[in-house]
């Protein structure tokens, strides 16, 4: 009720705005969901595959190659924000001696992953990001 029109159509709208694109939503189509709804259970999922009429109407004009592609979800690019703007920010929270003043954590593997992904040997963000947001909650404390 709030996942879809909260959030997920939102950023489909504000990523086809930004790149001046024209997007379409047919599954949200009440007629489509009817539609769905009849079809019988070997029509829905057939050889272990699931949506396997919507996929055949798609093979028939888009190539397969094209059309098997896994799904992506909308991920932030945490990465270039702590290279960037975030990194005074992020620079503060992984300080050295707050990370020893703070007991929770072993500063050297920190450290080492910090400079790794300011040197763009290696994108840590995922695993820097649960620290930050830890040492961040640490303050608020």
């Amino acid at each position: 009720m709030t996942y879809l029109p909260d959030d997920i159509l939102c950023k489909v709208d504000h990523a086809a705005m930004v790149s001046s694109r024209e997007t379409r939503m047919p599954f949200l189509d009440h007629r489509v969901a009817k539609l769905a709804w009849r079809l019988p259970l070997h029509m829905k999922v057939r050889g272990g595959q699931g949506k396997w009429a919507l996929c055949q109407v798609l093979y028939k004009y888009v190539l397969r190659e094209l059309s098997n592609w896994p799904k992506a979800g909308f991920g932030i690019l945490i990465g270039p924000w702590l290279r960037g703007s975030l990194r005074p920010w992020a620079e503060s929270l992984l300080d050295q001696d707050r990370l020893n003043a703070a007991g929770y954590f072993c500063h050297t593997p920190i450290r080492k992953k910090w400079a790794e992904h300011l040197a763009c040997q290696c994108d840590h963000a995922a695993s820097l990001w649960a620290i930050l947001m830890f040492q961040a909650w640490l303050d608020q404390q």
